[in-house]
């Protein structure tokens, strides 16, 4: 984690940076001998090695490396002698050193060390992470770092080692890397998947330490990202085409059911595909649009079954055009039967209060048609099983967040 090594991929140019010479200091026989790299005066030390302090002939006592005012993170080894930053230096980070060892028989030396981390940072950024700050999600909501173009697979692993997450509630789960088009928004991106659904009413925080890691040939990361947010209330749906209700419950408990009018099929495409049939599986709310145009896809205005509507309380549950929504059409479809164009209509009333009550990242379970969910559609993670799922991480394992203080 201190120390990120190795890693090369041609992602771009730029200023190499430093090498490992330190600044040793000694005060007379007897005493410690004290180094810290970088040295002092450097103007272009490496970002990813960080900060290394290290004691001779005695152990290390107060160690401070600040940057901008603010104490630099780090680790004491067991026997004293090796102090490490905890992560990697920011790019053009300006930052003093100070560290003061004793010897045996109470001699001590005490070394110091200003420099400047290199400026060179890679085009690789991350781009955003979801969900937003402050915001309340759903149980089933997964964690996404986004980057505004691939990080090279080289340097994925120390990526991942980055990414500090942490929750009330200890959980299990693991990081996969996607394509960009595997990703719901076309952005490549790593995203958190917990192997159960979070535990409800807990707050989340996740830290990227992207600052300083070695992303291609000599450049950095530029920045570190920060988000907290929260898991409220357990909501789960079920929806049952066969049955045409939908059934909503809020922490284990019915609080709602409505007749349902799902996807009634018929149109199958050049890609094999009944576009009109509502797809099975465990799906996520993903956004909620008061009022969304709906026009079917791989159609153009003129073919047969081509439509253009507006409507209201639009809640999205996939990326191939699936919403919880109110109802435009015939009334006596809902709790009957399915005559949908692939979405799941609603009553007026329903519609509305879904619209307002849920959260991104609800748990939204349809059964009972001939299309199935894949996982990349939309937030369809849920439907593959966590094994496989944690074999998308860079470092092949899952984690388990740690408690947030």
């Amino acid at each position: 984690m201190a120390l990120v090594l190795g890693l090369a991929a041609a992602c771009g140019g730029g200023d190499g940076g430093e090498g490992a010479a330190g600044t040793t200091a000694k005060n007379g026989d007897g005493a410690p001998q004290v180094t810290i790299t970088p040295a002092n005066g450097s103007g272009r030390a490496r970002p990813d090695q960080g900060v290394t302090v290290t004691a001779a002939g005695g152990t290390l006592g107060a160690v401070s490396v600040k940057l901008r005012g603010a104490a630099v993170p780090g680790t004491l080894s067991a026997d004293k002698t090796m102090w490490r930053s905890k992560w990697t230096l920011r790019p053009g980070g300006a930052y003093q050193v100070s560290a003061t060892a004793t010897s045996s028989g109470g001699k001590s030396t005490t070394a110091s060390s200003a420099f400047r981390a290199s400026r060179a940072t890679a085009a690789t950024r991350v781009n955003n992470v979801v969900p937003s700050q402050n915001e309340t999600v759903g149980t089933g909501m997964p964690v996404f770092v986004q980057f505004n173009k691939a990080v090279p697979e080289k340097a994925r692993p120390a990526v991942e080692r980055a990414i500090e997450i942490s929750s009330t509630t200890p959980t299990e789960g693991a990081w996969r890397w996607l394509s960009a088009g595997e990703s719901f928004n076309g952005l490549p991106s790593v995203v958190f998947r917990p192997k159960q659904p979070w535990k409800p009413r807990q707050k989340v925080t996740v830290t990227v330490h992207y600052a300083g890691l070695k992303i291609g040939d000599n450049v950095f990361g530029d920045r570190d990202v920060v988000r907290t947010f929260k898991i409220g209330d357990s909501h789960t749906v079920n929806i049952n085409a066969r049955t045409h209700r939908a059934v909503v419950k809020k922490n284990g408990r019915t609080v709602r059911t409505w007749g349902v009018s799902l996807g009634s099929g018929g149109d199958v495409q050049a890609d094999g595909v009944d576009h009109l049939l509502t797809t099975s599986g465990v799906h996520l709310t993903m956004d909620h649009v008061r009022l969304e145009r709906m026009r079917p896809p791989g159609k153009k205005k003129g073919d047969p079954g081509w439509y253009d509507e507006k409507v209201p309380w639009a809640t999205r549950i996939s990326n191939s055009g699936e919403y919880i929504h109110q109802n435009m059409d015939d009334p006596s479809c809902l709790g009957r039967r399915n005559c949908s164009h692939g979405c799941v209509r609603s009553p007026a009333s329903d519609a509305q209060w879904f619209f307002h009550w849920s959260y991104r990242g609800d748990l939204v379970t349809i059964s009972g048609t001939k299309r199935s969910l894949q996982w990349t559609n939309g937030w369809g993670y849920w439907q593959m099983p966590f094994a496989n799922w944690a074999k998308g991480s860079a470092l092949s394992t899952s984690v388990t967040t740690t408690p947030l203080a």
